[in-house]
């Protein structure tokens, strides 16, 4: 029998997410997972659940985006020592304000039994909170 270690299944999410794969995305993480996003913005707060992550977090975000750009995601690292994956991804795509969005990112993953049970994410909240919601 393969099992998937967990430096797989944080770049199958990501992939996921740079192709706009809604069922890969939401099989990637466990029920009860959680996403910690930093600062002090309206997306600022720790997620619980994979529903609150993919429909509320993640969902919430992608409306923050002008409706033909699709934020492009593209992993630029990964670094994995057992449970824990940290991922370096970039995220660039044009704001319903019409800024243009350019960020990197970095989240530190705990992947079990194949799926991701939480994340920390650190990026550039000053960024986010210019473009996003200024």
């Amino acid at each position: 029998m393969t099992t998937i270690d967990p430096r797989t299944v944080v770049v199958d999410y990501v992939n996921a997410v740079a192709e706009g794969d809604l069922d890969a995305i939401v099989a990637s993480f466990a029920d009860d997972a959680t996403w910690t996003y930093p600062g002090d913005l309206p997306l600022s707060r720790v997620w619980r659940g994979r529903d609150a992550i993919v429909g509320d977090f993640l969902g919430g975000a992608g409306v923050l985006f002008a409706p033909d750009s699709t934020p492009e995601v593209t992993l630029t690292n990964v670094i994995a020592d057992g449970e824990q994956v940290v991922a370096e991804w970039t995220s660039r795509g044009v704001t319903v304000n019409g800024h243009i969005y350019d960020n990197q990112c970095l989240g530190v993953f705990t992947v079990r039994d194949v799926r991701i049970v939480s994340v920390r994410e650190y990026t550039d909240t000053q960024h986010v909170e210019r473009t996003l919601f200024g």
